[in-house]
Order: C-alpha cells, then structure tokens, then sequence
C-alpha cells in the first residue's frame, strides 16, 4: 500500500477567531503550519451562513499556501460562481442545513442525481476536481459513479461515534462500501470525526487515499500545538501503511 493523504481541515481556526471578530487566530496561519508539518491538502468549507471560513479566507488559502484546497462546498449556484473565480484544486460537495452544528450526514445522491449531475458538470468543466460526501451506502455510491465524478468521501460519523461494541459493525460497511467504489473506479477518501483512537483502523483498508481531520487536530493542538498534533496523526497513518 502505498502513504495515504492527510487533509487538514481549517474551519475550526476560523470559528475561534470568529468568536470574538478580529483576525486571530489566522486560518491562513494554520493552513501553513500544516504545510510545514506533513499535510498533503488543506479543506475549508466555505458555508452560506459564513459562520467560520470567510470569502477571504478562501482567497487567501488560493494565492498564499502552496498545498491543494480541497474546497468544502453546497451545491449552490453561489458556491458554483466562487469556484469558477478561484479554480480551487478540488470541490467535495457536502449536504449542508442552516441550524446543523457541523455536516450531519452523506449527500443524498440518489435523491438529488439530476440536481447534482448539473453541479457536478459545472465544476468539472472549469477544471476542478469533484467529490461528494456521501454514507457507506451502496445506492449512494452507484448513484455518485453514475455522475462520472471520480471521487467520493465517505462520512465516517457512524463509525466515529459508535460504542466500541458496535464500532467493528461500522467499519465493516465502511470497508464494503469502499470496495464497492473502487470496484466503480472512484478514488476514496474517508473523513468525519477521526482521531488518535480510532483513524488507524481507517488508515489500514488499502484502497483508502486520504483522510480529511479537522476538529479534532484543532482541539489536540490547544494542549499541543498544531504542528506535533499534525506529525502525531502524520506517523499514526504512515505507520500503518508501511
């Protein structure tokens, strides 16, 4: 196998600085302290609501650090023009709701596929990597194949938040739902409340190619500072891909 990716989501530098509305802490600054520490790719998910990633964080992501932005987006017309603006490397499309305290759940794909084929055509026509977020569900993936799309993240909400007793269960569909797309052809990246306890076991399914973490590494970085919380689940992952 060979080294997965590792996206670090900045977000959650922007909700502290939002917090008291100045400019610090710098989302910016901290997408560069991941690029010195051993990410592959910053995510930031640019909300209607505004409520952490600003336009102008966005901009700055694009023209002041070198990593690939893997831009977090709703399928929204608004979202669509700022892509077409800034040409980010990739778009990962993300179900979104105004009162959700963080992405609940996959994007319904199935539900939406004539809605989302328009979307996801438009951003493939500027040059822009598309992915969607969707569940470990196999409908959902046939439904994401089906758009020609040549990624998808899997949520990996269910697994994170799972009992121990339960959470082999949830790996299981995970593990299924990845070979299931591989299978497809879709590349497959996993991302929604991994950790120290619990990423390794993700790390370890072969047909992984990036992990995207973000809440988490802003909170260990409080006790820990950003960079060693980077290079700790940096070695987690390359450990087990050796």
């Amino acid at each position: 196998m060979g080294l997965i990716r590792l996206g670090v989501n900045i977000d959650h530098v922007a909700t502290l600085r939002n917090a008291r509305g100045g400019v610090f802490p710098d989302p910016i600054e901290a997408a560069k302290i991941a690029e010195t520490s051993g990410a592959d790719g910053i995510t930031a998910h640019l909300r209607e609501d505004r409520r952490h990633i600003k336009d102008n964080d966005i901009y700055r992501l694009i023209t002041e650090v070198d990593l690939p932005l893997n831009f977090e987006m709703a399928a929204t017309q608004e979202m669509l023009d700022i892509v077409a603006e800034h040409r980010p490397h990739a778009a990962c499309i993300v179900p979104e709701k105004r009162e959700e305290i963080t992405t609940e759940g996959g994007l319904d794909v199935v539900g939406q596929l004539d809605r989302l084929r328009r979307v996801c055509d438009e951003l493939l026509s500027v040059g822009t990597r598309v992915s969607l977020f969707i569940e470990a569900n196999e409908r959902q993936i046939q439904a994401a194949a089906e758009l020609g799309v040549p990624v998808i993240e899997i949520h990996a909400g269910a697994y994170s938040d799972a009992e121990p007793k339960e959470q082999l269960a949830e790996l299981e569909k995970i593990k299924a739902a990845i070979q299931t797309a591989t299978d497809l052809g879709l590349e497959c990246h996993v991302g929604h409340g991994l950790n120290y306890q619990n990423v390794e076991k993700i790390a370890e399914i072969k047909n992984v190619a990036e992990l995207n973490i973000g809440h988490f590494l802003i909170g260990d970085a409080v006790f820990s500072g950003l960079s060693e919380s980077i290079k700790k689940m940096r070695s987690l992952i390359d450990n087990v891909r050796v």
